[in-house]
């Protein structure tokens, strides 16, 4: 996963406010600095950073000393400038650096796009949900990021143009973008299995397995039968997407065979794995090793560093840049594209530790 970018006071109030213009709460003029301020809790030198912002997107205009800004139209139906409705995986996601810069480069494009007021997560990924999120919101294009095969699936379905980023893409006739993990997964797997690791277990969500295979599993069960090690639920265990539930899962593998290899997807798993670890008493990389599947420059500062896998986000961001200008032209453009992941090796992966 990519890291996050932390939002100032008058950035995360002109998100609030962006969402509420495009969502048509006012028309023709927004209430005042002072008015908000009262409504939103905050002082008014924050609201007017706020709004001194959405003047420079383009989506208010000043029209002097003490009188309101007039809110200007926005052209939809593949015109410029158009609604980027971005749909995300978790709420923590819309402060991703890539997220970030991906909302300022449509700006500065002359589109204007805003956070969905429920997140996939949220949404339990459910379709049936999602489609009627999607029904009420006012949207030119739609950026869809880590939805499964059967989101990916539907948003391919509808007459708005979507974006895949990451989640269940491939295959499906939609334009996307997101790393080929195929190849750096094979590589972290086979660093523990040359090291002597055979218990060996990736932590992935559901998503990643059911109803089709995805790309991580695919290529750690693939470095796994290389060597004689079948699939199995221990190597590719299924819990429940919750914390007690990840917990639950974390418990019965240290139960009885412990695996002395452990591959863990997103930030927030990872340290919950090292937090229980931790709290067990087993050292990382001395009793456990530990391989994070994501890209986390955070993990930079930990000494030892983070074994873990590298992308390039600024790619990502602009393919859909470059979609989305296609698009606002009134272009078809289902064009895909997958970028390399690196597997970068480093501290937390070991030897298996000597049978007593």
């Amino acid at each position: 996963m990519p890291s996050f970018a932390l939002l100032s006071s008058a950035n995360q109030v002109a998100a609030h406010l962006r969402a509420d213009l495009i969502r048509g709460r006012w028309q023709d003029t927004i209430p005042g600095a002072d008015r908000l301020a009262v409504e939103l809790g905050i002082n008014r030198k924050t609201v007017d950073a706020a709004m001194r912002q959405l003047e420079q997107e383009g989506l208010l205009l000043s029209q002097g000393l003490r009188r309101s800004r007039r809110i200007v139209p926005l052209k939809g139906g593949g015109g410029s400038p158009m609604r980027v409705a971005l749909l995300v995986w978790t709420p923590a996601d819309r402060s991703w650096t890539y997220v970030v810069d991906l909302q300022h480069r449509l700006a500065e494009a002359g589109h204007v796009s805003f956070h969905t007021p429920k997140t996939l997560l949220e949404l339990n990924m459910d379709v049936g949900r999602i489609a009627k999120m999607v029904a009420r919101t006012k949207a030119d294009a739609w950026v869809v990021a880590c939805g499964s095969v059967e989101v990916i699936t539907w948003f391919a379905q509808q007459k708005t143009p979507a974006f895949a980023l990451f989640g269940g893409w491939r295959g499906q006739p939609i334009a996307a973008a997101g790393p080929d993990c195929m190849a750096a997964i094979e590589e972290g797997t086979q660093s523990l299995l040359k090291l002597g690791h055979r218990r060996i277990v990736m932590l992935v969500r559901r998503q990643h397995r059911q109803p089709i295979m995805g790309q991580l599993p695919t290529a750690f069960l693939t470095a796994l039968a290389a060597y004689g090690i079948p699939a199995s639920p221990y190597v590719l265990p299924d819990w429940e997407e919750s914390v007690p539930g990840f917990q639950k899962c974390l418990a019965k593998l240290f139960q009885v065979t412990a695996p002395t290899g452990l591959l863990v997807d997103e930030p927030e798993l990872f340290a919950a794995t090292n937090h229980f670890l931790a709290t067990r008493g087993l050292r990382v990389p001395q009793d456990v090793s530990l391989i994070f599947l994501g890209h986390e420059p955070i993990f930079e500062w930990c000494v030892p560093t983070v074994t873990r896998m590298q992308q390039d986000f600024s790619q990502l961001v602009r393919c859909i840049l470059r979609w989305a200008n296609h698009v606002s032209r009134g272009k078809r453009d289902l064009r895909q594209h997958a970028f390399p992941a690196k597997f970068i090796p480093g501290g937390t992966v070991a030897p298996p530790p000597v049978a007593k």
